[in-house]
């Protein structure tokens, strides 16, 4: 019963992140005014800034399931999630692989990293242009929002990255699966420009991964 349990859960978990999207996600993307163009600027110097970072984050799936855990992101191309008990479950990129794991069960499964909207943010380089179709920009609260998706392939989902204004700081993303589905990441405690051990990025046999050391 718990691994039948366990194997329903992952949809609400991680791997929302990895799901197509469906053939709704193909809009034209709307014309880009001034402002917006200026802001698209902004996240662009501000992302390709990005090294690493560690925080912690609350992930929301549609019907309302929460997990949370520690991230850990090492631009490019290198991200990690570690779930909380007792959510049994990781989730690392590296080496152009997405591997979702589930401690418990000892099963991973993996997909391109270059297949998954998350990817983008993963790049060596970020443009927010040619291969990504910046699909609207929207501003409230002193939040600035901001809908990507690959123009070449539309149909693998669409994802929302969530920035403080000022100063611009990357606080969530959410992403929306094949069934419209969305999956809410919110981050908090952000820490970035940290020393991070290359070895926690490693799956090379998931059965012998050990927790993130702090390696500062």
């Amino acid at each position: 019963m718990r691994r039948r349990r366990l194997l329903s859960a992952l949809p609400l978990l991680p791997m929302p992140l990895l799901l197509p999207a469906s053939a709704g996600a193909q809009g034209q993307a709307p014309a880009a005014s001034a402002r917006d163009r200026t802001d698209l600027q902004r996240v662009e110097a501000y992302l390709n800034g990005l090294t690493t970072l560690r925080a912690r984050f609350i992930q929301i799936a549609q019907n309302g399931a929460t997990a949370q855990g520690t991230a850990l992101i090492w631009r490019p191309g290198r991200m990690r999630f570690d779930y909380d008990p007792p959510e049994p479950l990781l989730l690392i990129a590296n080496a152009g692989q997405f591997m979702h794991y589930d401690k418990e069960l000892r099963q991973p499964s993996i997909v391109p990293v270059g297949s998954t909207p998350l990817g983008i943010l993963l790049r060596e380089r970020i443009a927010l242009s040619g291969d990504v179709t910046v699909a609207g920009v929207q501003r409230e609260q002193g939040l600035l929002r901001v809908t990507l998706f690959r123009t070449g392939n539309p149909a693998e989902g669409r994802i929302t990255l969530v920035f403080a204004d000022n100063p611009m700081e990357l606080r969530q993303w959410l992403v929306v699966d094949g069934q419209s589905r969305t999956t809410r990441v919110t981050l908090s405690a952000i820490e970035t420009g940290i020393r991070l051990d290359r070895a926690v990025f490693d799956f090379n046999d998931p059965r012998f991964m050990a927790s993130p050391v702090d390696n500062n």
